[in-house]
């Protein structure tokens, strides 16, 4: 059987469908945004995931055409005529495929693994399970087109499926609307876009999920192997089992990837020295990173009274949201990673430091603007004021004035307005104009 199935191998679309399915998904996870899964490990295979909107198609299209082989060959009518069983004949082909199937949808993950291995500490077991789903997606897209084109053995139908493939794939979740849920039971890709550095795929979407395409691929290979009507129209009752086991597995909330967050790639991993620089765990590669500008950061604020001895990763999220302890010994910091899995701009992280160092608690009404934020933070640092991206350009020109109007104070005033604003940051009680004004 081993044998037979090599011959398969080479002399089926298998390789060649492996190859398109490899090279698709390398050529969208390197070129649409590498930052989308340069975190970590679930960030990769949710990545991956949200790729078979073309990939999935891609498979579709592929079996279709291997279904045509004896048509193009004008051998349907010698086969016919062949005393095995037909069923027999077609598992080397439908093995050659998913063997395929997997073998480039594994490719993909291991070409993105390799890009983060170097950074990327923190694998839990959802990111074995989520491409687990994703093999057993392309694996019955495969053989599901293997049944259509022995049903329909034209030319067109491979291109045609394909296009009817993406469609589905994109209108899933128009149709089932406003049951969300049920979009992440039947699409491969729904929620996946975009993962947070804190994302997960709770284990039951991941098993209602498994569940139904293990069924639809069960129908698929009925309908190929089938001869008559019968066994045609009885492909339909795995269809309905597994959509109504599938239905019962799944969670029925809507946004139920969306919302779930792993809480064990939030805890914080931290330096064992002082001053005690802290990470999340999900970005636990990149603490020898962080740790020295972080600690340059930390310097500069040691002129304020009460200054903070800690930097923690800021491990907020606004879906769901949720928000890190506030303390006043303990500065905030955002950490973004780059393209390489790295982090994004070592060279600006004490410049975060100093901005987060005047930031408010969450819900705070009255927070220091932003304005007085750069002028407090690059005062420390000893520098002139340089406006961050997500600044309004208004803040540059206010910025400049209000750092050169504490350039231009005694030093021992000068703290005491910074360390006033600071304090005002933290109660919630800052205001426009405090730093231009003397503290009572």
């Amino acid at each position: 059987m081993t044998r037979i199935l090599g011959i398969e191998l080479r002399r089926s679309a298998a390789l060649g469908a492996a190859l398109a399915v490899a090279v698709a998904g390398v050529a969208l996870l390197f070129l649409v945004d590498p930052t989308l899964f340069t975190t970590g490990w679930m960030q990769l295979v949710m990545t991956q995931r949200l790729y078979l909107a073309v990939l999935w198609p891609l498979a579709l299209a592929a079996g279709a055409w291997q279904a045509r082989r004896e048509r193009r060959s004008n051998v349907t009518e010698l086969f016919a005529t062949v005393p095995r069983p037909h069923a027999q004949r077609v598992v080397p082909t439908l093995g050659a495929m998913a063997v395929a199937m997997a073998g480039g949808y594994l490719t993909v993950g291991l070409a993105g693994g390799l890009w983060i291995v170097g950074t990327a500490r923190y694998l839990p077991a959802a990111s074995v399970a989520v491409p687990a789903v994703g093999v057993l997606a392309l694996i019955t897209a495969a053989w599901l087109g293997l049944a259509i084109g022995r049903l329909l053995p034209w030319p067109m139908t491979a291109p045609a499926l394909g296009v009817a493939g993406l469609g589905l794939l994109l209108a899933i979740p128009f149709l089932t609307r406003p049951r969300g849920w049920l979009a992440l039971v039947f699409s491969p890709i729904t929620e996946m876009n975009m993962p947070g550095a804190y994302a997960t795929v709770p284990g039951r979407a991941s098993l209602a999920q498994a569940v139904w395409l293990a069924c639809l691929a069960g129908a698929a290979v009925l309908l190929l192997v089938s001869t008559g009507w019968r066994l045609r129209v009885a492909a339909v009752l795995p269809v309905a089992v597994g959509a109504m086991l599938a239905v019962l597995v799944m969670p029925h909330q809507n946004r139920l990837v969306i919302d779930a967050i792993d809480p064990v790639a939030r805890e914080l991993v931290c330096t064992p020295d002082e001053p005690q620089i802290c990470v999340s765990r999900v970005h636990s590669g990149l603490l020898a990173e962080v740790t020295g500008p972080a600690r340059q950061g930390l310097a500069a604020l040691g002129q304020l009274p009460d200054a903070p001895t800690r930097v923690h990763e800021d491990t907020t999220t606004y879906v769901p949201a949720h928000y890190p302890t506030w303390r006043a010994d303990v500065v905030l910091l955002r950490i973004e990673v780059g393209r390489d899995g790295h982090l994004a701009d070592r060279t600006g992280v004490a410049a975060e430091l100093a901005l987060a160092a005047f930031a408010s608690p969450p819900r705070c009404e009255h927070v220091v603007p932003p304005a007085e934020q750069l002028a407090a933070a690059h005062w420390l640092l000893g520098r002139p004021p340089v406006t961050p991206e997500f600044h309004e350009p208004e803040a540059a020109a206010t910025a400049t004035r209000l750092w050169q109007d504490l350039r231009r104070l005694p030093d021992g005033e000068a703290t005491t307005r910074v360390g006033a604003l600071r304090r005002a940051a933290l109660t919630c009680a800052a205001g426009d104009g405090l730093l231009s004004r003397s503290p009572r």
